[in-house]
């Protein structure tokens, strides 16, 4: 899977007549709470909190536990609901819970009637029978400047270190249609962007009639709404980039100059090991072909470190790719096996080496990002507001400004430094 993680959530709110939503993990996560709190809000449910939990490493699920306890000695008389994930690959272990109330299964989540009471506690069924996306297609995330929106889940891949597919099931495509209509809906409501989101969504399309292609979505939904200004894709894989998109990229400036791509390593053997589907070289080509037709762009990418079997060689192989692929942001992530993956059964690296190699990529991500905001002084930019003197431009250079705007406007700005996190500006 492709994962931007957010940050761990903080603890539920007092607020015993209502119901509170605690998201883990990725940004789709984060856009499926919103179904869950409309599906909650639609069933009447009240006082509850309610857990979308992540899998995508231990940790993320022993933050899901730890919060689940909190909340019962928080919210003594509340309904505590457990889905996500989590929930779909181990639900008996939430269920033994005594703190637990009810687990709900990924497909379940969203469903209509999911969150009114009755007899059973467990609703969890196999996630690879699902064969449509849920029709939970929603407007927008609750107080964010952008909009998501889900054109696909699951993933058809199995990559070494992930437990993802067995969460999320194998992927399916949300229609063209369905999804032009929703983006529609969302620029007539006055979002400026909108973020096309998914847990694979290079693999859009491949279980439609035609098989079209993500390239060919994205080119649709730029020409049928004219009024979206802006258009940004999540993280993609680099196997799959299609021609269409490629033309796109370079034809259409409304989808946003910067790609974050899912390259996990940069040496050959490690991904060999991860049973990735690209080379050291397919990601430099990738970029360097992106470059061509659009030499703004910024680049992202998610890096483990410490993956099993892994040398130092082969760690040097990964911290060089950050310079030589000219990358401008980094998603660091340590490596921890997950119970039931390939890559858990591999000779494991010490986890001191582990630690230590994904603070030197991080500090090789933080080098590179100085790089990026230091180009970027003198320069002109156009960044959409998220809060108060906060924007992001077209390549998601995070800016902060001076001056009054409010969030989800589009607003011109001039960088005039940097304080090594984000690039400083006045507006114009």
């Amino acid at each position: 899977m492709n994962q931007i993680l957010i940050p761990p959530p903080p603890p539920p709110a007092d607020d015993a007549a209502g119901v509170e939503v605690v998201t883990f993990g990725c940004r789709l996560n984060a856009y499926e709470s919103e179904a869950i709190r409309a599906r909650a809000a639609e069933d009447g449910l009240q006082d509850a909190v309610v857990f979308n939990t992540c899998a995508v490493t231990g940790e993320a699920v022993r933050q899901a536990r730890q919060a689940i306890r909190k909340a019962r000695r928080l919210r003594p008389g509340a309904r505590l609901i457990v889905t996500g994930c989590a929930a779909q690959i181990d639900p008996a272990a939430f269920a033994a819970m005594p703190e637990v109330d009810l687990v709900l299964g990924n497909a379940e989540k969203a469903a209509p009637g999911a969150y009114l009471a009755s007899e059973a506690r467990v609703k969890v069924n196999d996630i690879f029978s699902v064969k449509e996306t849920a029709g939970h297609l929603i407007d927008g995330l609750k107080d964010r400047a952008r909009a998501y929106v889900e054109v696909q889940n699951g993933c058809d891949h199995r990559c070494t270190f992930c437990i993802i597919p067995y969460g999320r099931g194998n992927s399916r495509s949300a229609g063209a249609g369905e999804v032009v209509e929703q983006i529609r809906r969302l620029a007539a409501q006055g979002y400026k962007e909108v973020v096309i989101t998914g847990v694979d969504i290079t693999s859009w399309g491949q279980d439609l009639p035609g098989r079209p292609t993500l390239g060919q979505l994205v080119a649709r939904i730029l020409k049928l709404v004219p009024e979206l200004p802006r258009l940004r894709l999540s993280s993609i894989d680099a196997a799959e980039i299609d021609a269409d998109l490629m033309r796109v990229i370079a034809e259409d400036e409304r989808l946003q100059p910067h790609l974050h791509l899912s390259l996990q390593a940069g040496d050959d053997m490690i991904l060999k090991r991860m049973k990735r589907r690209h080379s050291r070289a397919d990601g430099l080509r990738l970029i360097e072909n992106v470059r061509r037709v659009r030499p703004d762009t910024a680049f992202g990418a998610d890096l483990i470190a410490g993956f099993p079997t892994e040398t130092e060689a082969m760690f040097d192989n990964t911290l060089a790719l950050v310079d030589e692929a000219g990358l401008s942001y980094l998603h660091v992530f340590p490596f921890s096996p997950r119970p039931g993956t390939p890559a858990a059964k591999m000779p494991q690296v010490v986890r001191a080496t582990v630690k230590a190699r994904a603070e030197r990529l991080r500090q090789a991500g933080d080098e590179a990002l100085r790089r990026h905001l230091q180009a970027r002084v003198g320069r002109t930019v156009h960044g959409l507001v998220e809060r108060d003197g906060l924007a992001r431009a077209e390549d998601f250079t995070e800016v902060a400004f001076e001056g009054l705007a409010q969030p989800g406007q589009i607003v011109a700005l001039s960088i005039t430094g940097h304080d090594g996190r984000k690039a400083l500006a006045r507006l114009i």
